[in-house]
């Protein structure tokens, strides 16, 4: 009887511990699945796109990138679950306050350059697999990220409760009963991890966005984030569904080639995406109410034919000549014609695209045209890079001035594009520095003295009324 019992005992001790091992097992598994599925989930929201550094031997998610906003510039931070310089210390909750409120663990605010207004639509499920993905998928780097230095009174981090109060909707995603499930999904993806409209959807005064412009196009720095509603002028009404799933998984078709930003997103983000989630935002952009331009007199990528005129500038200047690239025409052959052909029709293979039919040279905003020929294209794909140089002081071929981008890019878009687009030196120059200035950023040179005024205007008032009431006192 004791030989049996003892047997028993020991057969129990060994299925506990076999149940526990199972256990165990089962719970490793599940974190995998959680940590390949928060993989995909930063991979959708772009995440290694600020949060990694583009120096040499940069650490993924280490921080340190310069986000160059129109208020300063904004260093992403270390994301890492480094205990000492990273997010190692937050607990589930803290993350998912940080993502989707722009609130950090120690109380301070994040700047919206982190789009936690559009993170506010992941559901409860795919945050925690964010959290372990970064927790447990993600390789610590014990180093600080540069600190953000906004000039005053954008420094005030406490002030984005205020900004936060007045536009921040702080919900999840909810189904549209009226859209399929593939478009439920697209819509899914398009405003929440991939914050289309961050880039896309203009901006009021206090850089919130304006709702009624959704996704209707927006300046982004020197570059335009074009419309991309179904408006069959402004728009991508005219795009076929094919066409955008391409563009968004290789950032290129014959009406347009993806660059600055966009570029970046093709590069680190839509195209390891799946291709039916590709498909989904392709589904959901359809459904969008479609936003109109009246300055956009025909479609976009509608304007243009091939035009060469080679033949008349061949002899036109004499060997010897000074500064015989005077003309648009002729810095456009000098410049542009060895890969964009001499008329305008670009490689047959379409590594050099077309000039006319292009979105870049087709809107009646030309930012795009001179942002490219200011900073070039520059994307990786598939394991192969599309390169356009750049033209701007760091040109590593010849450096441009700004009446020399604007000849080019109006016989450009004289020979090729939007006719009614004009180009002048100012815009250029206006590019090289970032782009145009919102209401904010032109207003904070005088926000510091108009608050040491207000300051002194406050405590002479109070001086005038202690004397006042101190003379009352005495009657």
């Amino acid at each position: 009887m004791k030989r049996m019992l003892k047997t028993l005992v020991a057969l129990a001790c060994f299925g506990g511990l076999t149940l526990a091992g199972l256990a165990r097992a089962q719970s490793a598994a599940d974190t995998d699945t959680l940590v390949a599925k928060g993989r995909y989930l930063a991979v959708a929201g772009d995440c290694a796109a600020c949060h990694t550094a583009t120096t040499p031997n940069a650490r993924p998610f280490a921080g340190g990138y310069s986000i160059e906003s129109p208020l300063g510039i904004i260093y992403a931070t270390n994301i890492t679950p480094s205990k000492t310089a990273g997010i190692g210390n937050y607990t589930e909750e803290q993350f998912a306050r940080a993502l989707r409120q722009g609130v950090r663990a120690d109380g301070s605010h994040l700047y919206p350059a982190m789009p936690y207004m559009a993170y506010a639509l992941v559901s409860d499920e795919d945050t925690r697999a964010l959290y372990t993905y970064f927790m447990k998928g993600v390789a610590p780097v014990d180093e600080a990220a540069k600190q953000t230095e906004l000039p005053f009174p954008f420094n005030i981090r406490a002030s984005m409760a205020v900004w936060n109060t007045l536009f921040l909707k702080d919900r999840r995603f909810v189904p549209d009963a009226a859209l399929s499930q593939e478009a439920n999904r697209g819509a899914y993806l398009a405003n929440g991890l991939a914050h289309c409209s961050t880039c896309h959807t203009s901006r009021n005064m206090l850089m919130a966005e304006v709702d009624s412009k959704f996704l209707g196009g927006s300046p982004l720095g020197p570059w335009m984030a074009p419309n991309i509603t179904p408006d069959p002028k402004a728009g991508i009404g005219g795009w076929t569904d094919a066409e955008l799933t391409q563009y968004l998984r290789t950032g290129h078709t014959d009406r347009a080639q993806a660059a600055g930003p966009m570029a970046e997103a093709v590069e680190k983000s839509f195209q390891h995406m799946a291709p039916e989630d590709i498909r989904a935002m392709v589904a959901y952009l359809r459904t969008v109410p479609a936003i109109a331009d009246p300055a956009q007199a025909q479609p976009v990528t509608s304007y243009g034919v091939a035009h060469d005129n080679e033949a008349l500038l061949r002899g036109a200047s004499g060997p010897y000549e000074h500064h015989s690239l005077r003309t648009g025409a002729a810095l456009f052959s000098g410049y542009c014609a060895s890969c964009h052909q001499a008329n305008g029709a670009g490689s047959q293979n379409g590594l050099y695209p077309a000039l006319f039919r292009n979105s870049a040279t087709g809107r009646a905003d030309a930012s795009n045209l001179v942002a490219a020929i200011l900073y070039g294209v520059k994307r990786t794909v598939d394991g192969h890079q599309v390169l356009m140089p750049r033209f701007d002081h760091e040109s590593p071929v010849q450096p441009l001035t700004d009446e020399q981008v604007a000849s080019i890019s109006n016989y450009v878009l004289t020979q090729y594009g939007n006719p009614s687009a004009h180009v002048t030196p100012h815009d250029v120059l206006q590019a090289r520095q970032g782009g145009p200035k919102p209401f904010l950023a032109k207003v904070q040179p005088m926000l510091l003295p108009l608050v040491v005024a207000g300051a002194v205007l406050a405590l002479l008032l109070t001086w005038v009324l202690l004397v006042l009431r101190k003379r009352g006192t005495k009657r």
